[in-house]
């Protein structure tokens, strides 16, 4: 059983949540998510993903082989009350966005996320991967073809970027969604690609090749700031890497706004 944990989450766009830990009581994170911690608790670098305190070699390989195949670290730090009274963690998000407390007992012991978006979660918690098995998915599926799952009872913290919309699809619904607009769903939602549109719309449209189709029933986690996309823009922004001009105010720097299509 996952140990039993308090929070809160402080902040509007840039969240951080701070953990209530009692004795003997510990929380696991992805290397370098801490914002600051009480003078009682101790912190230890771990291999795997932590799910066991006494795991055999094997068992920390095949954990920290599944974190390898999703591109986190094959790290991850165990936070531990070593005192008498209650005492915090906080851990922060890496960029704008919400914060999410998910509870795993009450949405049936599983939940699969996107691999960049777990924050932290109470001691107990296993962090796997689910390999999406759909042929489209495994080819075409990009940010969505590896995604992480945790199991447990207890409480685990996935970060979003810009807002948050939950859906709750029924039997049957089907939702089309960019890849990498998804944060979670459940696993008894059902995920595949589809090719957008025409040949026309695939090449011009701006929205990629390739888009998700979740169909119920489930609940589903949406974000509207993808770290991804974010990332596309500041790059393509930088003048002489991504095509950025520093005279972004001349007639000429809007002529060729037009012509990338930026503006």
């Amino acid at each position: 059983m996952a140990h039993e944990v308090d929070y809160r989450i402080v902040g509007s766009d840039m969240q951080f949540v701070e953990v209530e830990l009692d004795p003997a009581e510990s929380a696991v994170a992805e290397a370098g998510s801490m914002m600051y911690m009480t003078a009682a608790i101790q912190m230890e670098t771990i291999f795997g993903d932590g799910t066991s305190p006494r795991s055999s070699v094997m068992g920390a390989l095949l954990g920290a082989g599944k974190r390898l195949l999703t591109g986190e670290s094959l790290f991850m730090t165990v936070f531990t009350n070593q005192g008498k009274g209650k005492q915090q963690v906080a851990f922060a998000a890496p960029y704008p966005g919400k914060i999410l407390a998910m509870d795993l007992k009450q949405l049936g012991g599983t939940l699969i996320c996107q691999k960049d978006s777990f924050l932290c979660a109470a001691r107990g918690v296993s962090i796997g991967i689910a390999f999406q098995r759909r042929l489209g998915v495994g080819l075409f599926g990009g940010e969505g073809f590896i995604m992480e799952r945790l199991e447990g009872d207890g409480l685990c913290f996935v970060h979003a970027g810009g807002t948050v919309h939950p859906l709750e699809l029924q039997a049957g619904q089907t939702l089309r969604v960019d890849t990498g607009c998804i944060v979670a769903l459940q696993p008894s939602v059902t995920y595949d690609i589809q090719l957008v549109g025409g040949i026309k719309t695939a090449l011009f449209g701006g929205e990629g090749l390739f888009f998700a189709t979740l169909t119920g029933p489930g609940r589903v986690w949406l974000q509207s700031l993808p770290l991804s996309r974010l990332a596309g823009r500041i790059y393509k922004a930088i003048p002489g890497i991504g095509g950025g001009r520093r005279e972004e105010g001349s007639l000429l720097g809007g002529i060729g706004d037009l012509l990338d299509g930026d503006s």
